[in-house]
């Protein structure tokens, strides 16, 4: 007979998008609540420490088994990988778009002063945001608001785990700010789902 946490590192392994705890106890309906957290628990603390090249992330509001960003070029060679890059233009529209959601193009448009249609394209074809209904005003601008997808490239469990604006105004402009102008699903992440 399987054990709680054989059962629950067996869903984690198969998943290809992270595992909402609610999920995972509709599949593994013959053990308790207590049980299934103890077992992610259990899971979590073993995969943190040495010995293993991935870890156990809560991203995207649940549970996904995540290469361990050292381990992260490896997996690139292996899956012949590059990182997704987004230019500096589609970071600050994301960001936008994050930290106000919902909004329509015209507001987007007046905080960053530029006109964002190129880039709200590649960020809907990335599946990084998505259209969140209609503005009730005339001519029903399309709403524009982040993905789950983008909870898990960012590695984030939901958007109250953004930084606050404050923790970024001295990342802005800094050379660090450069270097995350890549996100890549290898890295720290799982391979991009087919």
């Amino acid at each position: 007979m399987a054990t709680v946490r054989a059962s629950v590192e067996a869903l984690l392994f198969v998943s290809e998008v992270p595992l909402s705890l609610t999920k995972i106890k509709e599949i593994l309906s013959m053990y308790t609540h207590g049980e299934i957290t103890a077992a992610l628990k259990d899971l979590h603390e073993e995969y943190a420490g040495e010995g293993h090249g991935f870890a156990l992330a809560e991203v995207a509001q649940g549970y996904q088994l995540r290469t361990k960003p050292e381990y992260a070029g490896l997996v690139r060679k292996l899956n012949k990988m590059t990182p997704t890059r987004l230019s500096r233009a589609a970071l600050e529209t994301l960001a936008v778009i994050a930290y106000k959601q919902p909004l329509v193009r015209s507001e987007i448009e007046g905080i960053r002063g530029v006109d964002a249609g190129g880039v709200l394209h590649l960020l809907l074809e990335k599946k990084l945001i998505k259209i969140m209904g209609r503005k009730n005003v005339p001519g029903r601008p399309f709403l524009y608001g982040t993905t789950q997808k983008f909870l898990e490239v960012f590695s984030l469990q939901d958007l109250s785990a953004l930084p606050s604006l404050r923790e970024l105004e001295g990342f802005v402009g800094s050379p660090a700010a450069a270097e995350s102008a890549e996100t890549s699903h290898g890295e720290g992440g799982a391979a991009e789902p087919g």
